[in-house]
């Protein structure tokens, strides 16, 4: 079940429904929660609600060992668990990706082994909940948040806001508001409600608009299309992967907060960065947040083991991140350019003496921009040597117009502007109209969701979705 369909407007509207009538007790009310994001799931495959309940029922069960025992016992529990919500991961994830690099490196060799393959279903969001459930166990070997209940360890990892696309919501920020039913406030309503309507607009309309018209015929042959065409596909991704993402999570935050709950930003504004280090303090923040914390830091010791163990775990931190995307090598070669791109970053910080002089925000803003640019063009590649070739062709190929209409440079300039739109403007508008009458709130918000759906079913901006 996607967001931006009627159907999930329908499930939406009965959950809401019976969240509302169960305010009087918070016990069924998380009953009915958990419920309802079971049926979410259950709707793109039941099998997998199974994987769900049963990743939860071990983490919560690995926490509630682990708070038996004091010293190193604790840490080899915790890191037990870890192993074993690696170990969903990789089989549903890596398995076939291991075996192909296994199998390449044998045919280097001269050698063709017969390897186990096997066809296998990669369960929506699997990524999200795995990371979720290794991130609560962490948390509670350093005592930083008390083992949790097993109802409220399955409503944390199985809450259908954020599923199947995040953001990864920390036990520490979303346990302590289940203890009780959240108090109802107007203003919040109204931001949340507008906060759908944008990630509905910026996901249905301009996402999938310079998805379907641009990038994808760009990037599903690169050698058939001009040098222009490539450049401004490489752009128009850059503006659908931000309008895309930012707009699940601008739904997600939203739809969490009609339900009481308050889920952390995860966008803010980051192609406004000045360096790559600023980039990723701004994209996709509960994911960044998420590696510094329990990989760059917890895992790999941060930047307490010297100069160059820092710029080493800065890289395989980036590897992790890319592996995390997809199982594929050109998010291998994605994150290798990133971890690259921050080792040098922290190199240069430390040899470059004070006295030199720094290059303005705006031209290390447009630096950095482009390296992101160079970066999305391998995420987004169906393989490496597409990439290559696409790169490759940006230089020796014809400047014709081809894909690159008016249209479609207004789309990609609009969808690169909205992202420098501050989120305090949605806030001032939230509070302009949280005096109105809730019934003529609610229906200014009907009608631009059913412009929106109407434009999406009419073609103009058909959806695209990203599973991870």
């Amino acid at each position: 079940m996607l967001f931006p369909t009627l159907t999930f407007g329908l499930f939406f509207l009965v959950v809401f429904s019976v969240a509302c009538c169960f305010r009087g007790s918070n016990d069924w009310r998380k009953i009915a929660l958990l419920i309802a994001s079971w049926f979410f799931y259950g709707w793109w495959d039941w099998r997998f609600v199974a994987l769900l309940i049963l990743s939860a029922v071990f983490n919560w069960a690995m926490a509630a060992w682990l708070s038996c025992y004091e010293g190193k016992a604790r840490k080899r529990i915790m890191i037990a668990g870890i192993i074993g919500n690696v170990s969903i991961l990789a089989f549903f994830k890596y398995y076939a990706f291991l075996l192909n690099q296994i199998a390449a490196f044998c045919g280097l060799l001269g050698y063709a082994p017969h390897l186990p393959f096997m066809e296998i279903v990669l369960p929506v969001g699997v990524s999200f909940f795995t990371f979720q459930g290794m991130s609560y166990l962490v948390d509670v070997e350093k005592r930083k948040v008390p083992p949790a209940s097993l109802g409220d360890i399955l409503l944390l990892m199985s809450f259908f806001p954020h599923l199947v696309a995040g953001p990864i919501v920390r036990a520490s920020e979303l346990l302590p508001q289940f203890k009780a039913v959240p108090p109802f406030e107007k203003s919040k309503i109204s931001m949340a409600l507008l906060l759908i309507v944008w990630g509905l607009f910026k996901k249905a309309v301009v996402a999938s608009e310079i998805s379907t018209q641009l990038v994808d015929p760009v990037f599903f042959d690169p050698s058939s299309h001009s040098s222009l065409e490539l450049v401004m596909a490489a752009y128009g991704y850059a503006a659908q992967i931000y309008c895309d993402f930012s707009a699940y999570s601008d739904m997600a935050i939203g739809l969490a907060a009609l339900l009481g709950y308050r889920f952390p930003v995860n966008f803010n504004q980051p192609y406004r960065a000045a360096s790559l280090q600023d980039f990723w303090r701004r994209w996709h923040i509960s994911l960044s947040s998420w590696l510094r914390d329990y990989v760059y830091i917890g895992w790999l010791g941060g930047n307490r083991c010297g100069a160059f163990r820092t710029y080493l775990n800065l890289f395989i931190t980036m590897l992790i991140g890319g592996l995390w995307h997809g199982a594929n090598m050109t998010f291998v070669i994605w994150g290798a350019l990133h971890g690259g791109v921050l080792a040098c970053e922290r190199f240069w910080s430390r040899i470059k003496p004070a006295s030199w002089p720094s290059l303005p925000v705006w031209i290390r803003t447009i630096f950095t921009f482009h390296i992101v640019v160079v970066g999305w063009i391998f995420f987004r590649a169906d393989s490496f040597s597409s990439a290559i070739q696409y790169l490759k062709n940006i230089t020796q190929g014809s400047w014709s117009a081809g894909q690159v209409t008016p249209l479609m440079v207004m789309l990609v300039l609009f969808g690169l502007v909205i992202h420098f739109l501050p989120r305090q403007g949605l806030t001032h508008l939230a509070l302009r109209i949280k005096n109105w009458p809730s019934w003529s709130v609610g229906i200014a918000i009907a009608v631009l969701i059913l412009i929106i759906d109407a434009m999406r079913y009419e073609g103009v901006a058909p959806f695209i979705y990203y599973q991870f």
